[in-house]
């Protein structure tokens, strides 16, 4: 099941939020993704807004992918900030669920608890 919450702010108050949170919360931006401007230079019209974070704690990341590298695959974690049916969401999909289909190491299975609270966190005090 998704993670998500709507807010009252913009997309763009919310992405900068999102990236307050996400800094103080120990994670970084690895990257984000314009999938509207993205979309748009290829052609293609997107008519609402919709950007992407790839965030990640690096500690977490090293001990996880220590324990299985194929854990790859599903990393950096993600959280979306998008406007639907005028409103504005800031949402996840959540690491236990994601990481759960690589790995049924109960090692993994708590190292994604962690990092699923932690992205709750930075979400609900984001929106």
């Amino acid at each position: 099941m998704l993670y998500k919450k709507q807010t009252l702010k913009s997309v763009d108050r919310a992405f900068e939020d999102v990236q307050a949170s996400v800094k103080g919360h120990s994670f970084g931006m690895l990257h984000y993704y314009d999938f509207r401007k993205t979309l748009a230079d290829k052609g293609f019209e997107l008519p609402n807004e919709c950007l992407v974070l790839e965030v990640c704690n690096p500690r977490q990341a090293a001990e996880v992918l220590g324990m299985d590298m194929s854990l790859n695959m599903a990393l950096p974690c993600r959280i979306s900030i998008y406007e639907d049916h005028g409103k504005t969401w800031i949402g996840m999909v959540p690491p236990t669920a994601q990481l759960s289909l690589i790995s049924d190491d109960p090692r993994i299975a708590e190292a994604a608890r962690a990092v699923e609270q932690t992205l709750k966190e930075i979400i609900d005090s984001a929106a």
